[in-house]
């Protein structure tokens, strides 16, 4: 037959009943009054986590499941935590504090089983701790309502197995939790909401006692706030311990009557909620105070690294040790060239360049640094390089990882482990002062880790190894020595550039991305050297960053044997070295105006910059002419206008003359260049007709 349910007397919950009223705003001020009023801290320290930990197991095991015992367990079977086995406890440190903690037990107990008002019995538990710090205050009135919420579930969870257990209980007039389940889960569930709501309080409140002086002090405004928010926080946990230990103690002597408790556990509820909102105002300041710490630590490595790198070295380990952020007692982050791990110690006393880039890095530029660095290098040339990549770790997903992995797997050099150690200051630094941005650069470093050119990248394409060790003075010496010659320009790309030269052949090199212009051109320039009776070679060198239109066009040349034609991968380094002349010309501070070799560079580069085509002759390394497609194609078209021109000074310097004399009404010139590879000069000149160019910025997506 089921138990009768009636009301209870009134005088059994006055603790919870009490809690409807929680402090208004006009009662704030006198509230902070009377909390600030019982802290009187005498210095004494307490290691707090410990015994949260303890107090952590307790509530754990402790906390009833409603739906585990109505399917017949017997509580929580969790083992006990190693971080809170005697073992691991000071136990002096527990000796010292069992008399407070046994005396609030006590106050707790009397206060909530005779009735009493929430708010006085917890100001006397304030008052018992005034000696304590805040922290010490939440934890040690947790810990003494864990010994009584401890002792309680052991007797519930015990009394239908152990005698001795069953007769505290009858003693104690528990009811029969397991008979009643449904009518108390309302209740309990409540009651774990906001045990774990004082909890989370209790935790966080610890974590701003942590946070390190000397990144952050009392005045920074969100730790400021926090401090000032502190006092309320452990005043409104330990009333919540306060309404936990007299819901429970409302439960001894019911054991035959006791009523479906909905208001009580929308008391409980109501606390719980006013509780965690405590805990996200302090979690938001926690995250700001986070977030100022994280910044003076990021300012102080930014400082410690140029500090570094500004101060001479015996060696470069240490340089090394700060921008691949390793630790100096376990330098092992590195893979090497076979893809193990390695030591930093390998690259001691080396010449290091330091790869920088992003993960969009192309197979074309790997493929030139490897020929570089694998097949082109000498024994004697003692560099190593390092792969730097630079990522926004917060968009970091599984596909960046996939791509990550598969250039590592690709590159013949050493890399990082991963890109996720590379610490902010170091991203920082190759920003602000190293100026990457999206393109690549090459950061060379001394033996003794002395930065010697902020990016050997220029030299790299320009002259290969014969640049080394890749120094801003050698790049000065090895443009002091070069001249705007046809080898300059061709470097290795075309292999029969020298036997033409002593053939005596013109060598006409041409691009763009019409098929029509190119198939006109081509055959009108046969003529006139058919007609001259000169031997003439044509080399296409196509189009800068159109891939799949040069392939179509490339097919075409070669099925037609309209000329020769570059394969894919040196008409890109054929336009990259280009680029990289005119970044480092301006980096040297040399001007169009004066510079030939850096005028010349910018006129190609302006005749890619369109979609018509143009050509450059030469004859020998230096004599030459060049000019835009149409102007060009006209020029062979009307050639008999000017043969006997042709026939009398040469086929170039005839050419020279003739465009000299054509009149152009009407031009566009533009000059495209990265907008993010640094040594743009602030002035540029037309090609065409020497006025200063305007300069605009320009998005383009080309995908082809």
């Amino acid at each position: 037959m089921a138990t009768p349910i009636s009301q209870p007397d009134k005088s059994q919950q006055p603790l919870v009943r009490s809690e409807r009223g929680l402090f208004t705003s006009s009662d704030d001020s006198a509230m902070m009054k009377q909390i600030q009023s019982t802290y009187t801290p005498d210095g004494r320290v307490v290691d707090v986590k410990p015994i949260l930990q303890i107090i952590d197991n307790v509530l754990r095991h402790a906390t009833p499941n409603i739906d585990h015992a109505l399917n017949g367990g017997q509580g929580h079977t969790h083992t006990l935590d190693e971080r809170s086995s005697p073992a691991a406890i000071d136990s002096a440190m527990l000796d010292a504090l069992a008399y407070i903690v046994n005396k609030i037990s006590c106050e707790i107990s009397c206060k909530c089983s005779g009735g009493g008002d929430a708010h006085a019995t917890t100001m006397v538990l304030l008052n018992t701790l005034s000696s304590y710090s805040w922290d010490a205050k939440v934890v040690l009135t947790l810990a003494a309502f864990a010994v009584n919420f401890g002792e309680f579930w052991l007797i519930v969870q015990l009394c239908t197995t152990n005698s001795l257990a069953k007769s505290v209980a009858l003693l104690k007039q528990l009811p029969d939790i397991l008979e009643h389940s449904q009518n108390l889960k309302p209740q309990f569930d409540a009651l774990n909401k906001l045990i774990k709501a004082m909890m989370d309080v209790t935790r966080i409140i610890i974590e701003f006692t942590e946070l390190p002086s000397q990144y952050i002090s009392s005045d920074v405004p969100p730790m400021y706030i926090a401090t000032t928010h502190i006092p309320t926080a452990a005043y409104w946990t330990i009333r919540s311990v306060v309404a936990c230990a007299a819901q429970i103690a409302s439960l001894v002597g019911l054991r035959h009557e006791f009523i479906a408790s909905t208001s009580e556990a929308w008391e409980l509820s109501s606390l719980a909620h006013k509780v965690s909102s405590i805990h996200e105002h302090l979690q938001k300041l926690l995250r700001l105070c986070h977030k100022h710490i994280e910044e003076k630590q990021q300012t102080e490595a930014y400082e410690g690294l140029v500090h570094s790198l500004e101060t001479p070295q015996l060696d470069n380990l240490k340089i090394l040790i700060k921008i691949f952020s390793l630790r100096e007692e376990d330098p092992h982050s590195l893979l090497g060239p076979d893809k193990t791990k390695v030591h930093m110690e390998v690259l001691k006393r080396k010449h290091v360049l330091l790869l920088i880039s992003d993960l969009d890095i192309s197979d074309e530029e790997i493929q030139v640094l490897e020929v570089l660095y694998k097949y082109e290098r000498i024994t004697s040339l003692n560099y190593e390089i390092v792969w730097l990549p630079i990522v926004d770790k917060s968009t970091w997903n599984d596909s960046y990882q996939e791509k990550f992995l598969s250039l590592q797997s690709v590159m013949p050099w050493y890399t990082v482990l991963h890109p996720s150690i590379i610490e902010p200051a170091v991203i920082k630094y190759t920003k602000e002062v190293w100026r990457f941005a999206k393109k690549q650069i090459v950061v060379t470093l001394d033996p003794q880790g002395k930065v010697t050119c902020p990016n050997a990248l220029n030299m790299l394409w320009i002259w290969g190894n014969v640049a080394f060790p890749f120094s801003t003075e050698k790049e000065e010496s090895l443009w002091k020595a070069e001249t705007w010659t046809i080898e300059l320009l061709v470097d290795g790309l075309e292999p029969n550039i020298s036997s033409w030269i002593r053939e005596q052949k013109v060598i006409c090199l041409y691009g763009g991305g019409e098929v029509e212009w190119i198939e006109n051109f081509t055959y009108a320039t046969k003529m006139v050297a058919q007609t001259l009776a000169i031997d003439l070679e044509m080399v296409y060198v196509g189009k800068n960053n159109a891939k799949e239109r040069l392939r179509k066009i490339t097919d075409l040349i070669n099925e037609k044997q309209l000329s020769h034609a570059w394969q894919d991968a040196n008409v890109q380094f054929f336009w990259n070295r280009l680029q990289s002349m005119l970044f480092s010309k301006t980096q040297h501070g040399k001007t169009d105006e004066t510079d030939v070799t850096k005028q010349e560079v910018m006129t190609l580069l302006a005749y890619d910059g369109s979609e018509n085509g143009w050509a450059v002759f030469f004859f020998g390394s230096t004599e030459m002419v060049r000019a835009k497609g149409d102007k060009v194609l006209s020029s062979m078209q009307s050639f008999e206008k000017w043969e006997n021109l042709a026939r009398e000074m040469g086929l170039i310097p005839a050419l020279r003359k003739h465009l000299e004399g054509m009149v152009d009404d009407h031009h566009c010139t533009r000059l495209i260049l990265p907008g993010n590879s640094g040594g743009i000069a602030e002035r540029v000149v037309c090609s065409d007709c020497g006025r200063p160019m305007e300069m605009f910025f320009m998005y383009r997506c080309c995908i082809e």
